[in-house]
């Protein structure tokens, strides 16, 4: 059983890909990286799982995220004005 939730992209080369999947017969969900590089096209060794009995815990500390105080943290990006 496998059942991608969805891709985010990190870089020109790299994608963060959720998906539900089914490991040594337990089922949860797994965050791995899949890179689209030159060299090599697949699944990375980087990545997690959270385990099916802990994904409302999971759930639940995402959804305590301040978006909003992570934008203020985070370093401001300054554009080159070129003349």
């Amino acid at each position: 059983m496998e059942k991608e939730i969805g891709k985010i992209k990190k870089n020109n080369n790299t994608d963060i890909v959720l998906r539900i999947d089914d490991f040594g017969g337990k089922v949860g969900l797994t965050i791995r990286e899949f890179s689209n590089s030159e060299g090599y096209k697949g699944f990375t060794k980087s990545g997690t799982r959270i385990p099916l009995e802990s994904l409302e815990d999971f759930k639940k500390m995402i959804s305590e995220i301040d978006i909003e105080e992570l934008k203020s943290l985070a370093p401001e990006k300054k554009e080159d004005n070129y003349l």
